[in-house]
């Protein structure tokens, strides 16, 4: 298990921007593939955004697509989660997961096929 660990969260209002950041150590992380979940009470935990740290390459849920922006730093072995214009519905707890592996279109947006997960940081959106 390597450490995962997400901050950033907080109390914001409907149209408000916020950044997560979620760091990992070990340098199998250098590579893989990174998301962001979130999880609102009583729902299951949603995929958000994936990024593959080897190329780049980015992946959205729908709904927060042209919203969200989800980034790497190599340098700093971080993710981040650009969230703009924010909704009340984008209100939930965001979990950053991490796997060594590059995950394949069909699979990335799969909860249990990431290794590694923070604890979790709360984002709420009032209106």
């Amino acid at each position: 298990q390597v450490p995962v660990v997400e901050s950033g969260g907080g109390l914001v209002q409907a149209g408000d921007s916020l950044t997560l950041s979620c760091v990992a150590s070990g340098r199998a992380y250098s590579s893989g593939t990174w998301a962001w979940f979130r999880q609102a009470p009583g729902k299951e935990r949603e995929f958000v955004a994936a990024i593959r740290r080897s190329n780049g390459s980015t992946y959205y849920k729908d709904s927060v697509k042209g919203r969200f922006t989800i980034s790497r730093d190599r340098a700093r072995n971080t993710v981040n989660l650009q969230m703009n214009s924010l909704k009340l519905e984008d209100t939930a707890v965001y979990y950053c997961a991490a796997t060594p592996r590059t995950l394949i279109l069909t699979t990335l947006r799969q909860p249990h096929e990431y290794e590694n997960w923070g604890q979790g940081t709360q984002l709420t959106v009032s209106s």
